[in-house]
């Protein structure tokens, strides 16, 4: 057995930045230092309102909502992010300020407030901006039964801001308004889908994740159809994909199937770091932008992005 002493009479150094632990360290590094000046992509010529929805709970809608935010700034876009979930999950992940008092989504949906005078900047990205959810939205809902137009107020709101629009909008205007809704279709997630021009539903790469969809396609015909003719599902991520078991290719396979070319090629999979970032109110961009989470978000949005551009 070689003892210390043996192997400080080795001539050849042990050198320590050839260890797993460091080459990994230095990936982690290296990818933290690109994340800032990733290569732009190409802005929209207008600002596109995204709705990120599913009425079931656990897909990953308010994960792909604030890493695909985040993603598409350190591609150079400016975006809002509109957290319309009363559990604030979306404002906690990044790091802006959601307790009761605070001016948020409630403020502009039930007193009017405008949607300019709600928003924050989030220290997670020069180029995002947030609109946060306090719990006080939870009785939003019921406060709406009386008001007139109940389900446009969030249109009115976001079509009021200077920054939204096209070339009028100038230089500063939001490439993207990313909303999150919250897992119900009610009221909240009505006002969404009336003010969205996309849809981009997530779907967990499990067999419970398909049989609300059926219920979610429907309400999404019926807005269509009566109150918003311009909604139209844009993209489709599968979250959670587990390529071990068959299951999550067997789900994957069956989406694919029914939806073509709405599925975004690249998939969300299973990630600890994914889960881990909102604990340190952080997005997986910035607390782990080497992991395969964060990879797969950034390359998710690279493709959303250029789908828009194509259109």
């Amino acid at each position: 057995m070689r003892t210390a002493a043996d192997m400080a009479g080795y001539d050849v150094a042990m050198a320590d930045e050839d260890t797993p632990l460091a080459r990994a360290a230095e990936s982690t590094l290296l990818a933290r230092g690109q994340a800032g000046s990733r290569p732009p992509v190409e802005r929209p010529r207008g600002t596109r309102v995204v709705v990120i929805a599913n009425q079931k709970g656990g897909v990953g809608k308010t994960t792909s909502s604030v890493n695909l935010a985040a993603s598409l700034a350190q591609l150079g876009q400016r975006v809002l992010v509109i957290d319309l979930d009363p559990q604030g999950n979306a404002s906690t992940a990044l790091n802006v300020d959601h307790r009761r008092g605070t001016p948020s989504t409630y403020d502009m949906l039930v007193d009017g407030v405008p949607l300019e005078e709600v928003v924050t900047q989030s220290p997670e990205h020069d180029l995002l901006w947030v609109c946060p959810a306090t719990i006080d939205l939870a009785g939003a809902e019921i406060e709406l039964v009386s008001v007139v137009a109940r389900e446009s107020r969030l249109r009115k709101a976001i079509q009021a801001h200077p920054w939204v629009g096209g070339a009028e909008a100038g230089e500063n205007r939001y490439d993207y308004v990313i909303v999150d809704c919250p897992p119900s279709l009610g009221l909240l997630t009505l006002n969404a889908l009336v003010a969205g021009e996309e849809m981009l539903i997530p779907i967990q790469a499990e067999y419970y994740a398909l049989e609300g969809l059926g219920q979610l396609l429907e309400t999404v015909e019926l807005v269509r159809a009566n109150l918003n003719q311009h909604l139209r599902i844009s993209a489709i991520l599968i979250t959670m994909y587990d390529a071990r078991t068959r299951l999550s290719s067997g789900v994957a396979d069956e989406v694919r199937a029914h939806f073509g070319d709405q599925v975004l090629g690249t998939t969300i999979p299973r990630s600890v770091r994914v889960s881990e970032a909102p604990s340190y109110a952080q997005t997986v961009m910035t607390y782990d932008p080497a992991s395969p989470g964060a990879l797969s978000y950034l390359e998710a949005a690279r493709e959303f992005a250029f789908r828009g551009v194509e259109r």
